[in-house]
């Protein structure tokens, strides 16, 4: 049987001591937080505890935003279920994360939700009490076919999502145009045998995830926690996220004197060459002296190895959120990246550190055959929409020449050599 993301489960492997009820560990450099402060410096006044608010994640991401949501909403005890993915560098995060999130007072109920052919009807099974009973339900993640499963069994009136990287901007985008929700980077029709069969559900979860009109008989609130650029539907209230739980509890970082490379999934997604990217990779070491790669959780070994043999970087596997990293550091005086969730982030949760985020914008000719039709739009979307950072051309300068000459034609001059670095630097 398959999982309801269409991932094949494989046998179940030991429970890892996430599990409820297991004590905390502590982590290594992380002081205890004995009082929760907000971002003013004065001490909160615990919450009571908040026993029917539930919360699903299924990335370390996710879960570093159910924190940050829960300290900004005053939230205390979440019942937070964690649906394990079968990669061990999430799984590993997700470990890390869970014992942050015991810190701060909360339950981890960690589910092997694709542990094996019964695990998908195991772990609804075993949900189905709480969901219930929730009058609350916090999700990262609106396109899993798990949580929108679930979404259809829980009778909560109030609905919050929270931010899944720059899937979010996706998310608001279709849900107010009133398109099926489908990740950006997938391609084709998304009508194959297996999506035919979930749509009834899928239908439900958008309908669930849509705020009711002004004046419903038992109104639905929908609440969006998020630190992208969106604009929400009528309705949907909105709470930005500017990562207080984070700064508070982590840093300052110190800083070195060299400059590091944000790893992406683009080439595992199928959106990017991998000899275009590792080429990208090599010229912006060069050109910024950056000695460090911190590479995303989703890419492959055997690119990293190459990545690493083939420019000199150092490849670092960070085992928490990079944002959490970065604040903990040390990290580099300057953090390149090409377009995803951290252009937008770590401008925040590094404020006052005094370190620069730059993106390098994704070159058209980078992208592979099997790349959506929306990828383009999308990865400049995230580019011109991230705040405070710095723009960099993708393209490498002799292509630029190249193309700039053929634009212009054999009779017409050419432009200042500097007119594109200076058009693509800009803020």
């Amino acid at each position: 049987m398959d999982s309801p993301d269409g991932t094949r489960a494989t046998s179940a492997e030991v429970p890892p001591q996430e599990a409820a009820g297991t004590p905390a560990r502590r982590l290594l450099g992380v002081p205890r937080q004995r009082h929760r402060t907000d971002p003013s410096g004065d001490d909160m006044t615990p919450a009571p505890t908040d026993t029917g608010t539930l919360a699903f994640v299924e990335s370390p991401v996710q879960l570093l935003n159910v924190l940050e949501w829960a300290h900004a909403a005053r939230a205390a005890a979440l019942t937070v279920v964690v649906l394990s993915p079968h990669d061990p560098m999430t799984r590993g995060q997700l470990r890390r994360m869970a014992e942050l999130a015991r810190d701060e007072g909360h339950t981890l109920r960690w589910e092997e939700a694709r542990g094996g052919a019964t695990a998908p009807l195991r772990t609804i099974g075993g949900l189905t009490p709480l969901l219930r009973r929730a009058r609350r339900v916090v999700l990262g993640d609106p396109f899993s076919r798990y949580v929108q499963l679930l979404l259809g069994l829980t009778r909560a009136r109030d609905l919050v999502v929270v931010d899944d990287g720059t899937a979010t901007m996706e998310f608001i985008g279709q849900l107010a145009r009133g398109e099926r929700l489908v990740r950006w980077h997938r391609h084709g029709s998304g009508r194959g045998p297996r999506d035919l069969l979930f749509a009834p559900f899928a239908a439900t979860a958008r309908r669930r995830l849509t705020p009711d009109p002004e004046g419903a008989r038992r109104r639905r609130t929908v609440a969006l926690f998020s630190s992208m650029p969106v604009e929400v539907p009528e309705g949907m209230a909105v709470t930005a996220n500017d990562f207080a739980w984070t700064r508070g509890r982590f840093g300052p970082p110190r800083l070195t004197r060299t400059a590091d490379i944000v790893g992406t999934s683009l080439v595992e997604t199928g959106v990017v060459d991998t000899d275009r990217y590792l080429a990208a990779v090599a010229r912006l070491a060069r050109a910024h002296g950056a000695t460090r790669y911190f590479a995303h959780r989703r890419e492959r070994a055997g690119k990293l190895h190459r990545l690493a043999t083939e420019t000199g970087l150092e490849v670092v596997r960070p085992d928490l959120p990079l944002e959490l990293i970065a604040r903990r550091g040390p990290i580099g005086r300057l953090v390149l990246s090409f377009p995803s969730t951290v252009v937008h982030t770590l401008p925040l949760a590094l404020k006052g550190t005094g370190v620069q985020v730059a993106v390098c914008d994704i070159d058209p000719a980078w992208l592979t055959a099997h790349a959506s039709p929306r990828a383009r739009g999308f990865l400049d979307d995230v580019t011109g929409t991230a705040r405070d950072v710095r723009r960099l051309p993708g393209a490498d300068p002799d292509e630029r020449t190249r193309r700039r000459r053929a634009a212009s034609g054999p009779g017409d001059p050419a432009p200042p050599p500097n007119a594109v670095a200076e058009h693509g630097d800009r803020t």
